[in-house]
């Protein structure tokens, strides 16, 4: 999660600030995996798919405050989860989504994901939820079943650059 207005370098995070990020990208991921993982195993297996986002990646990390962002460690779990849960038949991936609407704000708004916004995707649009959403039924489906611990970039080829 990423809040521009806030985002501040580690020495002017505060305990509350870092545990609201890590909550709502990693700690959530966890209790969701954790209660989730059994009915799983009941069924006898299955497919857990994470969104993650580019900025895990590296490339927006210009910023001081970049480093406390849970997104990394979604990759971390995500790669854990695959090898614990294999032999479950449990397969674990990670879609690491780009800019997407409806993300991005309104076309009206002065930072909306708007042309200029465009220019630094090689496919020169914005990500649509179904673009995610494909790539989600495919990580879902049989197809996809010799994959795990895989992390599918969707971002349109920015990360490409």
């Amino acid at each position: 999660m990423l809040w521009k207005d806030k985002d501040r370098g580690v020495l002017e995070t505060d305990g509350t600030q870092w545990d609201r990020v890590m909550g709502i990208n990693l700690k959530s991921v966890f209790w969701v995996t954790k209660h989730g993982i059994p009915h799983l195993r009941a069924a006898g297996g299955g497919s857990i798919i994470l969104i993650g986002s580019v900025s895990a990646l590296g490339r927006l990390h210009a910023g001081p405050g970049r480093l406390y962002r849970g997104k990394g460690g979604l990759i971390s779990l995500n790669k854990s989860l695959a090898i614990q849960f294999a032999k479950d038949g449990i397969r674990s991936n990670v879609i690491i989504r780009g800019s997407s609407r409806p993300r991005c704000k309104p076309p009206t708004s002065p930072t909306s994901c708007g042309p200029s916004s465009k220019t630094g995707i090689p496919l020169g649009r914005i990500g649509q939820p179904r673009d995610i959403a494909y790539a989600a039924l495919f990580l879902a489906s049989d197809e996809s079943s010799f994959m795990t611990g895989a992390e599918m970039i969707v971002d349109g080829g920015f990360m490409a650059q």
